[in-house]
């Protein structure tokens, strides 16, 4: 008898010896991704709160920021979800631009929002990161939660260790941010947990021209 059964909840717990056929799963997830994006053009990553209000500041701030995105000849690519992920979905319409929502099978919160004009349903949250991370010309952090602060420092891991190539990463919104990046600065730094050059992977920005801008340029120089 299992010690803590999971009753098919939870997907990483659920393989077993002899379950290697999840595996085909696993594959089926990755070639819907592939498929569905190959032709996607420039296109930037914006992870966010699920959890933010169509009134809150974040929220229009996102929207315009996607929209700025879109009408620089930018798709976006979100979780697909409410919140910052539905901004940012909502922005990229009315630029013009594509808007894809990687929605991911949660027990609560995530419900794909109707902006995304591609939707892609996943169930492993290791497929959906591929899929932000290989079609993405730079990766937005808007303010979230522990989500988003997975994104973002799996991502910075990822590019100091050279799995994924260099483009920028953009944690937008100082007052949201600046606290922990100061924490990064007087721990992870101060104790050579971290170089120097490592925190030159991110930018801290909150004007949504002067992110742009950042993308451009970086993308102009390649």
């Amino acid at each position: 008898m299992e010690k803590h059964p999971s009753n098919g909840k939870y997907p990483i717990n659920d393989f077993k010896s002899g379950e290697s056929w999840r595996l085909f799963k696993i594959m089926g997830e990755f070639v819907e991704g592939i498929d569905g994006l190959h032709n996607l053009g420039p296109a930037v990553s914006i992870f966010g709160s699920a959890r933010t209000s169509p009134e809150h500041p974040y929220y229009k701030k996102c929207e315009n920021l996607a929209h700025l995105f879109a009408k620089n000849g930018y798709s976006v690519i979100t979780g697909g979800g409410g919140g910052i992920m539905e901004a940012a979905n909502k922005g990229a319409i009315a630029g013009g631009a594509d808007s894809v929502g990687l929605n991911i099978t949660l027990p609560f919160e995530q419900k794909p929002n109707p902006y995304a004009t591609t939707q892609i349903e996943f169930k492993y949250f290791f497929v959906r990161k591929v899929m932000f991370l290989k079609y993405a010309q730079a990766y937005i952090i808007m303010p979230g939660g522990f989500g988003t602060l997975d994104e973002l420092f799996e991502t910075i891991t990822l590019i100091q260790t050279q799995r994924i190539r260099k483009v920028p990463i953009v944690l937008a919104g100082t007052d949201y941010w600046q606290g922990l990046i100061q924490w990064v600065k007087d721990r992870l730094l101060k104790e050579k947990m971290i170089s120097k050059e490592n925190l030159n992977l991110f930018h801290l920005l909150d004007d949504p021209e002067d992110i742009v801008r950042v993308v451009e340029d970086f993308n102009k120089n390649e």
